[in-house]
């Protein structure tokens, strides 16, 4: 795997549906923001996404935090799992109660994509690599 792990890698399909797609590429890109191996980000995201199918807001903040714990230690993405899940909690929270669940939102909402950025960045455990990260492919499909 490359250092760069792209939605494609991660059968991410912009393509396929907005808004779904997005909301796995922003917890794709939460997991990769973090100083953790791109391969053992990606095994996380993929057990969470993929082999749990807590691919929504709504799904994933339903989840409990031990759960998501437990995904992450499943993809052996141990060394920040308790506040990594912490995180993805308070994002899905954030983004169910904010923005209806949906990333798309939060671009609508947003003057401009710079203030669309700092909205991302406002989310608790994203910060400039994470954003970084989203925007690469996301900036695509937001327009």
């Amino acid at each position: 795997m490359s250092n760069e792990v792209s939605a494609s890698d991660l059968n991410i399909d912009f393509d396929r549906g907005g808004e779904q797609e997005l909301f796995k590429w922003f917890v794709a890109s939460f997991l990769f923001g973090k100083r953790i191996q791109q391969d053992i980000a990606a095994e996380a995201y993929r057990v969470i996404v993929d082999e749990h199918g807590y691919d929504t807001p709504t799904k994933l903040g339903d989840c409990s935090w031990q759960e998501i714990v437990d995904m992450l230690g499943e993809g052996h993405y141990v060394r920040y799992d308790e506040s990594t899940a912490e995180r993805l909690l308070q994002l899905c929270e954030k983004l169910n109660t904010q923005y209806h669940g949906k990333v798309t939102e939060i671009y609508e909402s947003s003057e401009s994509q710079e203030e669309f950025e700092k909205r991302l960045a406002d989310f608790n455990g994203v910060g400039p690599k994470t954003v970084e990260i989203f925007m690469r492919e996301a900036k695509q499909v937001l327009h």
